[in-house]
């Protein structure tokens, strides 16, 4: 493996930029957020070159943020300890995000892995949680919510055979709630459909709102991309 290039500075601001700094390699970390995934799932929801990912994820392993996996039934990479530690750094540039400019002519990612970071820590930030499993389907991406006043997990595809609710709401919906486009009253009006579990249906409702009402994205547009 190619030696990388760093900084070497004291600055922890310049220390975190020797791990993270390279490009593909918080976009790697993001969509591990979302469960352990194999190399053909990072590959095709980021689009990058195979040898590009073979070298990111061989750094990103030598720096103790991710681990290869093996078991009877697959083989992959999952975030350490370490690496599960980035999520408020990825938090924070996905809040920037949400007032830059979008490109003119944007290029959807492979998969949608990319929101189960952003979505788990939205919904932490919920007040009065309940005790809830739930589903919600972005598009045709299933993510498994468990949710209990302690915590709350977000993992891509279904998870749990039995939940209490199944949701349904669309990519480019979720993109304009997170960006400040639509409130959290048109979103859960407007772009939040039930599929099953009507007695659990206000909690779940319940919960989304808490969640979209307690985070202050920027205003769209803010910052020119």
């Amino acid at each position: 493996m190619t030696k990388r290039r760093r900084y070497r500075l004291l600055c922890p601001i310049a220390r975190a930029l020797d791990v993270l700094g390279d490009r593909w390699t918080l976009l790697i970390l993001r969509d591990l957020h979302a469960g352990p995934a194999r190399f053909q799932e990072l590959q095709e929801g980021l689009g990058i070159a195979t040898n590009l990912l073979s070298t990111r994820l061989g750094e990103l392993v030598e720096a103790g943020m991710i681990e290869r996996f093996e078991s009877a039934s697959s083989a992959g990479y999952r975030l350490t300890d370490v690496g599960r530690r980035s999520d408020r750094v990825l938090w924070e540039l996905a809040r920037f995000g949400a007032g830059v400019t979008r490109d003119a002519t944007p290029k959807e990612p492979g998969n949608l892995r990319t929101i189960a970071l952003p979505l788990r820590i939205l919904l932490e930030s919920a007040t009065d949680r309940p005790e809830l499993c739930a589903v919600l389907i972005v598009s045709d991406a299933e993510f498994t919510i468990m949710s209990t006043p302690q915590s709350v997990d977000v993992q891509w595809g279904r998870t749990l055979e039995q939940v209490d609710v199944v949701a349904r709401t669309d990519y480019e919906a979720f993109l304009d709630l997170g960006g400040g486009v639509i409130s959290i009253d048109e979103f859960g009006a407007n772009h939040l459909e039930l599929v099953e579990g009507e007695e659990h249906a206000a909690v779940f409702f319940a919960l989304m709102a808490s969640a979209g009402a307690t985070v202050a994205f920027p205003d769209s547009g803010a910052v020119k991309a």
